[in-house]
């Protein structure tokens, strides 16, 4: 129970017509948004919000393109910028307008977060006008739930808050995302690209445009060689390798990795290793306190693919819980050191040497 108290501040990280539709108080999904959207059923106002901005682009996109024809677009349309600088009275002035040979208009407001009295919103979201659909794209946050707007637009439309998607969750990301292309990825080359790329979806969905697009004719499955190829990441000596070498205690592995890291500095800067392996062993830790450590438990417990936790449960025969502490911590001092923290004379990949032999030894 103490070695849990110790590492807790570690390891815890219109079908045929169309019709306008309400917010339920508990906001909707990202699916079930696009999904009410190409059924063309529309809300008032919808205020995207939060520090994912894939998702608020995304639906932002989907209503732009869905709402209105074409030839609609033009008069019945209208994309705002917001700065420092832009006066509330503005947007509803723009959203108070009739729309021209349309149904609706739609007036979408970009960087909302930049308003300054954005709450100055709430009389116009309390009484929406019906034939437009307002959408508030407030991006690297969110709006203070406290303030009236948040509950005006729970009332009258639809808020959505998109979070930063955990590091666990990108293959899944990547999986869906292939999916929705009639496409798979090798389980490989897809936590390669989830190493590499990291969290910033708007970068992975452009990354794997590109692979998309450099699928040979016929073919249906990213693979590694594919993603070696055009990524620029080395199938052999990588992160996610490097991962798998120290999952298996595979000390010849490791170490010819780290020396290609050594020999390839800027292409593998430590700095960005040692957050992956922090991510395996602080797994491992939390796996140790999972109420069933059994393959299909520790996926529900961790919030991870099955063949993810069996990876974890073959790591735990070969490193103790007390040994998974010791390397957390050591993480913890090679994470200071290579950040310039009593480093001393030593390179980073003097210092990552150390740490690797630590962990395998």
């Amino acid at each position: 129970m103490l070695i849990y108290f110790v590492l807790r501040p570690f390891v815890a990280k219109f079908a045929a017509s169309t019709r306008l539709i309400m917010a339920k108080t508990t906001g909707p999904t990202y699916q079930e948004i696009i999904k009410r959207v190409e059924q063309r059923e529309f809300a008032p106002v919808y205020l995207l919000m939060g520090e994912e901005s894939y998702y608020i682009d995304k639906i932002s996109d989907a209503i732009a393109a869905t709402v209105l024809t074409e030839e609609e677009q033009g008069f019945n349309q209208m994309v705002m910028y917001c700065t420092r600088e832009t006066d509330v009275t503005n947007i509803i002035t723009a959203a108070k307008r009739y729309p021209m040979m349309a149904e609706f208009q739609v007036v979408i407001v970009k960087e909302a977060q930049n308003l300054l009295k954005i709450d100055e919103l709430t009389d116009y979201v309390l009484n929406p006008l019906r034939s437009t659909i307002l959408v508030i794209c407030h991006k690297n946050g969110s709006v203070d739930k406290r303030k009236k707007l948040v509950a005006a637009v729970q009332k009258n439309g639809v808020v959505y808050e998109s979070q930063k998607l955990k590091d666990t969750s990108l293959p899944t990301f990547i999986s869906d995302y292939l999916k929705s292309k009639q496409l798979t990825i090798d389980t490989n080359a897809s936590m390669m690209m989830a190493d590499h790329i990291g969290a910033d979806l708007n970068r992975m969905a452009s990354e794997l445009d590109k692979l998309i697009i450099a699928l040979p004719k016929g073919e249906s499955k990213i693979t590694v060689d594919l993603v070696e190829e055009n990524i620029g990441i080395n199938k052999d000596f990588n992160n996610w390798e490097l991962r798998n070498a120290l999952l298996n205690k595979d000390v010849y592995k490791a170490n010819q990795i780290l020396n290609y890291f050594n020999s390839n500095p800027k292409a593998n800067p430590a700095i960005g290793t040692v957050p992956i392996i922090f991510s395996l062993f602080a797994t491992m830790m939390q796996a140790y306190y999972a109420p069933e450590k059994s393959e299909y438990g520790l996926a529900q417990h961790l919030g991870i693919a099955p063949f993810q936790a069996r990876d974890i449960l073959a790591a735990m025969r070969l490193y103790s819980a007390r040994k998974t502490m010791d390397i957390i911590a050591k993480l913890r001092e090679t994470d200071a050191k290579l950040k310039g923290i009593e480093k001393g004379s030593a390179t980073d990949g003097e210092i990552m040497q150390e740490l690797i032999f630590f962990i395998l030894h």
